[in-house]
């Protein structure tokens, strides 16, 4: 097991949770874990208790990915945020988030998050800010070309015709 321990812009804890780690590489980690909360209505995505998360953290990219599904296996989408890039040990990885969100649906249609919050905030750091801004990029042109975790995509779609 593996604490994740989500932090504000300043480092302050907002969120600790355990998930199972399924797979360590130089740069990363990828666990699985569960939500264990109440049914969270976004809007755009409805969490339910139960939910599959297998989550995406980088020592070298300023993004996290979460791959969420109902418990049944059925994709619900991708919850991705725009943090810096993790540190990780062998039983913590610790992130700052930097505001921005992006909400990817199984089609591949995407929703970008709370960029009024995060062009409002007073608190990041001129490093944080172009930090944000260079993940955002590298996240959306991950997900134009369908690469890594977002090839599923494609095949998602073709069930669906």
């Amino acid at each position: 097991m593996i604490t994740v321990i989500k932090q504000d812009p300043l480092g302050r804890t907002q969120i600790q949770y355990q998930g199972e780690v399924i797979e360590r590489s130089a740069h990363g980690v990828v666990i699985q874990a569960h939500w264990t909360r109440l049914p969270m209505d976004l809007g755009y995505v409805r969490f339910e208790t139960g939910d599959h998360f297998t989550e995406y953290y980088y020592t070298d990219r300023w993004f996290n990915v979460f791959a969420i599904a109902s418990p049944d296996h059925v994709r619900k989408g991708w919850y991705c945020n725009i943090a810096e890039p993790a540190a990780i040990s062998q039983d913590e990885i610790r992130q700052k988030d930097l505001l921005l969100d992006v909400w990817v649906n199984p089609d591949g249609t995407s929703l970008i998050l709370d960029e009024d919050e995060f062009t409002a905030t007073t608190f990041l750091t001129d490093e944080q800010r172009a930090g944000a801004r260079r993940g955002l990029q590298a996240l959306l042109q991950m997900l134009a070309a369908r690469q890594e975790m977002f090839a599923e995509i494609d095949t998602l779609n073709k069930k669906d015709q």
